[in-house]
Parts: C-alpha cells; sequence; structure tokens
C-alpha cells in the first residue's frame, strides 16, 4: 500500500513538472500571469511554469493574419444601397495589449471596419466608389490603424473585395457601359474611315505629283536631246563648211600655184611674140566656149580692129 502511494507521489510529480515546461514555437508570444496579474511574455524558446502559481494567459501569433468580413450594406451620397465586403490584413504588434486591450479583437475590428466604410462611402457618389477603390483602401486603412493601435494590433491593408449595387443599378450600368462601347467602336470605325480616305487622297496625290515630274523630267530630257541634236548638226554643217571652205581655198590655192608656176617656167623660156600670142589665141578660144554673155577680147585683136577701121576710112575718103 505504501508502495503504490509513492509510486502515485512520483507519477503526479513528473506530471506536473512535464506540465510545467513550456515550449514557444517561432513568431509566437506566451502572456503569463501571477496569481491572475500579469507576469511577463515568453518568446521563442523553452520556458518552465510555476506549478499551481503561473499559467498561460494567452498563445498569441505575431504572423500576419488575413480576414474576410461578410458584405456590408452601405448607402451612398446619392442614397443608392450596396453591399460591400472587405478583406482587412493585420499584425499582431504587443502581445499584452492584444490579450488586455479587447475583448474580442476580431468582432471590434469587423464593426470598426464597417462603421469607417459606412462613413467614407456616405460622402462620396456611385460612379465615384466605383472609381476610387484605392483612396477608399487608403482611408480605411489609417483609421482602422490608428484606433486598433491600443488593442496592440496594427493593420497593414484594406482592401473592397465586391461592391455589389442594386440590380437595376448594374442593369443600367451595363447598358451605359454597352452604349459607350457601341459609341467607342463607331468613333474608330469613323476614324478608320477617314484615316483610310486620307491614305487613299494622299497616295493619289504623290501618284500625281510623281507623274507630272516624270513627264516633266521627260520633256526636259527630250528637250535636252534635241537641243543637243541641233548643236550636232550645226556642229556638222559647220565643220562641213569649213572642209568645203578649206578645200575650195586649197583648190584655189594650187590652181594659183600651177598658174604661177607656169608664168615662173614660161619667163624662164623666154617666149617670143608670136607664142605669146598664140596662148592669148588659145586663151580665147577657151573663153569663147563658156556660157558667159560677154565675150573677152585680147588687146590685140582690137588693135588690129582698130587698124582694119582706119583702112576702111582712108578708102572711103
Amino acid at each position: 500500500m505504501g508502495t503504490i502511494i509513492i509510486l502515485a507521489v512520483i507519477a503526479f510529480i513528473l506530471i506536473v513538472f512535464i506540465s510545467s515546461v513550456k515550449i514557444v514555437p517561432q513568431a509566437h508570444v506566451f502572456v503569463i500571469e501571477h496569481l491572475g496579474s500579469f507576469k511577463c511574455e515568453w518568446e521563442t524558446g523553452m520556458h518552465f511554469l510555476m506549478p499551481f502559481f503561473d499559467r498561460v494567459a494567452g498563445k498569441v501569433s505575431l504572423k500576419e493574419k488575413v480576414v474576410d468580413f461578410k458584405p456590408q450594406p452601405v448607402i451612398t451620397k446619392d442614397n443608392v444601397t450596396m453591399q460591400i465586403d472587405t478583406v482587412v490584413f493585420y499584425q499582431i504588434t504587443d502581445a499584452k495589449q492584444y490579450i488586455y486591450g479587447v475583448e474580442r479583437p476580431l468582432a471590434a475590428i469587423e464593426n470598426l471596419s464597417a462603421t469607417t466604410l459606412r462613413n467614407i462611402i456616405g460622402e462620396m457618389e456611385l460612379d465615384a466608389t466605383l472609381t476610387s477603390r484605392d483612396v477608399i483602401n487608403t482611408k480605411i486603412t489609417s483609421i482602422l490603424d490608428q484606433a486598433t493601435d491600443r488593442w496592440g494590433i496594427k493593420v497593414n491593408r484594406v482592401e473592397l473585395k465586391n461592391i455589389l449595387p442594386p440590380r437595376e443599378i448594374q442593369d443600367a450600368m451595363e447598358k451605359q457601359m454597352k452604349a459607350e462601347r457601341e459609341r467607342r467602336e463607331k468613333i474608330l470605325q469613323a476614324e478608320g474611315d477617314k484615316k483610310s480616305q486620307v491614305l487613299v487622297a494622299e497616295g493619289e496625290k504623290e501618284s500625281q505629283i510623281l507623274r507630272a515630274q516624270a513627264k516633266k523630267e521627260s520633256q526636259i530630257l527630250e528637250a535636252e536631246a534635241e537641243k543637243q541634236a541641233m548643236i550636232l548638226r550645226a556642229d556638222a554643217v559647220r565643220e562641213q563648211k569649213i572642209l568645203e571652205a578649206e578645200g575650195e581655198a586649197q583648190a584655189i590655192q594650187l590652181v594659183q600655184q600651177a598658174v604661177a608656176d607656169s608664168i615662173v617656167k614660161l619667163n624662164n623660156s623666154s617666149p617670143s611674140d608670136r607664142v605669146i600670142k598664140l596662148k592669148a589665141l588659145e586663151s580665147f578660144s577657151k573663153a569663147a566656149d563658156g556660157q558667159a554673155t560677154k565675150i573677152i577680147i585680147p588687146s590685140e585683136i582690137q588693135g588690129i580692129a582698130g587698124l582694119a577701121a582706119g583702112l576702111k576710112g582712108t578708102l572711103e575718103k
């Protein structure tokens, strides 16, 4: 019997000892109370808890958490009721304030985000609400971060997950979007037609310009070719005349040279008067054979004719 009691006491002591050893995981903090009052915070590692006097009041994770709240009804400035659900990213920075600062932290954050969202949306119209998510997110994040600071909670970010306007508003928005898309389509089509016509006109204009330039260049080339041809023809005529003149000059020179040579030879041979008269008669016969209307009579023949006329007058007297 005594042995059983001793074994029971030893087992009880072992159980108490084992239960007093606590290991705090990474990124966690244990809040310890001593006889019901705050004692300390345990960080990562192994710790020993005093039996019957100390207890773990709370185990707090320092990791960033994400909580998705249910859609909240809000009313815009132009009296449109919408359903908006938010997603809050928060992190516990002070374990003691988190345990003792607020009774239900998540419920407090949810209610605070709902009231803040209503205040912000109530100052905006429907169109601004749908197009200003970044502004709304920034305002809610700033307000929640300031409000939850005394609870040991830091709100890193708040996102509007969904914004659901009433069904009739959605239908009107869809019709408006459809009309806007059709308008943009017509504008794009009109701009495309305009650009096409402009390109066609520019192409025709450039084509006409190129044709005119080609015609002009062709006429210029033809004029230059005609000019060159006329210059070449004039040069040919001029060279021909020059050659003819040179040929005539050379012929005249040769004739004159021949005449001069004959005179020189004749002078060198000392011809008699009879020979000279004979040459004169030969020249006279050659001149008579020509087509000229005037006859050149040698001076010797003229003298003979004068002598005959004198003899005739004497006989008549």
